[in-house]
């Protein structure tokens, strides 16, 4: 299971979190930010390296992620967090 992931960004009034697909395979993780933890909500079909993989990608790009999920949920009138 090697790359190509594909990573979604959480809904509005939801916990931060991400889904991760690849093919049959799918899972929610949790993203706390203040811990700078990443926390599996669930994962389906993946192996344990596939896990292991799919957090070092998160971790990778963790700065990345926080800022284009508050982007996508801050209101571009008020600067609040919709």
């Amino acid at each position: 299971m090697d790359g190509d992931y594909s990573f979604i960004q959480m809904k509005k009034n939801e916990p931060i979190h991400i889904h991760v697909q690849k093919g049959d395979f799918e899972g929610k993780f949790w993203i706390k930010i203040e811990e700078i933890l990443i926390e599996e909500a669930f994962c389906y079909n993946f192996t344990p390296a596939a896990k292991r993989e799919i957090k070092k990608i998160i971790y990778q790009h963790f700065d990345l992620i926080v800022d284009a999920l508050f982007k996508n949920l801050t209101n571009p009138e008020n600067g609040e967090i919709e």
